[in-house]
């Protein structure tokens, strides 16, 4: 398998010197793509030696021949990812099996490229558990270099997380436990090998982790075919159908992609649905309104249910971040075809209107759930993180990842208050936060409380440059080592990452 990053005038270069130049000279690279990534941020002008990205002041609307190619919007249906149905279940645990490998896709009509494929699909396929069962996935690594699997927003022991540097060899496997002991929620599972995440997760090495649990079902939410998990990204092709990979490459990646196909189209009945968003996204922020600003419920965020739905009429999300919608289409009449629009992209997906096959007996009750009260902190730390235009890093409290030094140890069963601070001093650009392990509720921003969407429980949080995020967390209820990073995973793959050590 062959997966060196290939330039727009076709010639190739190593991994080794992609991370090199990445080091070396990333300035050049990230101020458009990243600095535009974060709409209705105050990114900063972009320096001489950079094109504004999309949404970005200054930008002139051009975009490279190679990094598009023209397809037919709404020409194509969105597919919903296949479940995976365990191969065995015993007591209260349930085995699932997953290969990763090569696959050639249509991704663009007409045409195949090839992707990395959890169980040849793309994405890859749902795995969806239920709170108090165990799940127990066996990956196995077809490809030719290392693999490590993470699920995003899991409660789960250090030795099935995931570390970035305990990678399964080729032809190996390895068996990953998730207890899933915390509350329904749409989290979703990718690929975490060092220096590699941003380019295996480009190449397609991710898929939906959906926990489910009693007192959500008792909600009555839109569930079964009405209950729709969309994985949302951006993707860049050459002339012959390609994906071209290039670390912090934002501007060229201007094909927009929901459950990998590009600006598709959805029949609906005319009734409620419940609509699960991940942004998976490298780099990409989306910002997304339903139509002529439709009023849709905001329900649910990365850790599941807010305590009561949020009416918005639009909603922002940063990579890695989830939102859970429920939309009503039977206020659209029969035949309307409803779109969905970002802000800087323009036309994501469309939701065409049929009649409603069978009476919806769904609703949005005014309370969805309790939150629980956050114990009083007894730790308190300054996270600050930063991009030293001299040497092209991006950092964390000023350092690079390394895996033999621990950046903080901390305490099972603590509470501690982190506070975030995007250092625009060296370079203005975004950043999003996630540490593995643990949720956490957001404080304020620059003191001000949450917007009723991020109110809930997170696991990832935008901080703009200059901005400054404070959030508070328990940590355990495991021990061992796990790591905090950026979560714009161009930044992490080249040591925008930290570790702590949960004793």
């Amino acid at each position: 398998m062959v997966l060196d990053t290939q330039r727009v005038d076709g010639s190739m270069v190593s991994r080794r010197n992609v991370i090199v130049s990445a080091t070396a000279g990333v300035a050049a690279l990230v101020t458009a793509g990243a600095a535009g990534a974060a709409r209705g941020t105050d990114a900063g002008a972009a320096p001489p030696e950079a094109t504004p990205a999309p949404g970005h002041p200054g930008h002139t609307g051009h975009v490279h021949p190679a990094a598009a190619r023209a397809v037919k919007p709404f020409s194509v249906r969105m597919p919903v990812p296949k479940v995976l149905r365990p191969e065995s279940t015993k007591g209260d645990t349930d085995l699932y099996v997953v290969t990763a490998k090569k696959a050639k896709v249509e991704i663009l009509p007409g045409t195949r490229t090839e992707v990395l494929t959890y169980a040849g699909m793309f994405p890859g396929p749902t795995i969806r558990v239920r709170t108090g069962r165990t799940a127990v996935v066996k990956h196995t690594n077809g490809l030719d270099i290392g693999t490590v699997a993470h699920v995003h927003g899991g409660c789960t022991p250090a030795s099935s997380d995931g570390f970035p540097t305990d990678t399964v060899a080729p032809g190996k496997s390895r068996d990953y436990t998730y207890p899933n002991k915390q509350r329904a929620a749409t989290l979703w599972y990718h690929d975490h090998a060092h220096h590699m995440e941003a380019e295996h997760v480009f190449r397609g090495l991710a898929g939906f982790y959906l926990i489910d649990d009693p007192a959500e079902a008792a909600l009555r939410l839109p569930s079964g075919d009405y209950d729709i998990p969309i994985m949302l990204r951006d993707a860049r092709f050459d002339d012959k159908a390609r994906l071209v990979f290039e670390l912090n490459d934002f501007e060229k990646r201007s094909t927009i992609l929901a459950n990998g196909k590009p600006q598709p189209y959805l029949p609906v009945a005319a009734r409620r649905y419940r609509l699960r968003f991940v942004n998976a996204s490298n780099l990409r922020t989306f910002t997304l309104r339903l139509g002529k600003d439709t009023q849709v419920a905001q329900i649910a965020s990365d850790g599941g249910l807010l305590a009561a739905p949020a009416a918005i009429r639009s909603w922002r999300m940063m990579p890695g971040e989830r939102v859970e919608i429920v939309v009503d289409f039977s206020r659209f009449k029969v035949g309307s075809q409803v779109v969905l629009n970002d802000a800087d992209a323009g036309p994501v997906m469309r939701f065409d209107v049929g009649r409603s096959a069978t009476a919806d007996t769904s609703r949005v009750p005014d309370r969805l759930s309790t939150i629980p009260a956050m114990p009083a902190a007894t730790g308190r730390r300054r996270i600050v993180l930063s991009f030293d235009r001299s040497t092209g890093r991006f950092l964390i409290n000023g350092r690079q990842f390394d895996q033999k030094r621990v950046d903080a140890e901390i305490k099972r069963g603590t509470t501690e208050i982190w506070t975030l601070t995007n250092d625009n001093s060296g370079f203005a650009v975004p950043h999003n936060f996630h540490p593995h392990l643990v949720q956490f509720r957001i404080l304020d921003r620059d003191g001000k409380p949450p917007a009723p969407g991020e109110a809930g429980v997170k696991d990832t949080v935008g901080v703009a440059p200059g901005e400054t995020v404070r959030l508070q967390a328990t940590f355990g209820p495991y021990t061992g080592r796990y790591v905090y990073h950026c979560h714009m995973i161009d930044h992490s793959s080249t040591g925008m990452m930290a570790q702590m050590k949960i004793v």
